[in-house]
């Protein structure tokens, strides 16, 4: 099962609309979907800054602020 993590922030509204865009494409594919607050996190706030929302497939960056569905949808089916 591949895990896909959206680094967010609680104040940030693109990151909702990200995690609400994306979480019917991981569901698809049976892939885990887990939001990490990076702000609870030093090292992540500090990796990630500003760049928010990002998405990381299995410990490798996907994508940054904006998520093609249909490249999400490649991904996951490797």
């Amino acid at each position: 099962m591949k895990t896909v993590e959206l680094m967010v922030r609680a104040t940030c509204g693109s990151c909702e609309r990200v995690a609400g865009q994306i979480a019917p494409v991981v569901k698809r594919h049976d892939a885990r979907l887990v939001l990490v607050d990076v702000d609870g996190d030093e090292d992540l706030a500090a990796e990630y800054g500003d760049r928010v929302p990002v998405v990381v497939i299995d410990g490798d960056e996907f994508a940054c602020w904006e998520v093609d569905n249909d490249d999400l949808e490649a991904e996951l089916s490797n």
